[in-house]
């Protein structure tokens, strides 16, 4: 019987995951624009990161070219990308598996 309980288990998280989708991320990449105080105040003010969250996810951004802020589903990433527009920032999103 356990046997019957593991596969039907399996089935179902396979189903949620096709009617769910896979997760998407928004992305925050470097620009020679934006401040480095600024990006860490976007942050905070828009994801509500801690002080030392958005600056570690700043200086990645600045160190590495880009850092993933936010993971859901793509139309909450679209929302989180149109905001960092409206900051003047540089984002985009992609699932999160690629």
């Amino acid at each position: 019987m356990p046997e019957l309980l593991e596969e039907v288990q399996l089935d179902v998280d396979h189903a949620e995951q096709t009617v769910l989708g896979s997760p998407w991320v928004t992305i925050v990449w470097n620009d020679p624009v934006n401040l480095m105080s600024y990006v860490s105040y976007v942050f905070r003010s828009y994801f509500g990161f801690s002080q030392k969250e958005a600056d570690r996810r700043m200086m990645q951004v600045h160190s590495e070219g880009r850092a993933v802020v936010a993971t859901g589903s793509r139309e909450e990433m679209e929302r989180h990308v149109e905001a960092m527009h409206d900051f003047g920032l540089w984002a985009t999103l992609q699932k999160a598996d690629e």
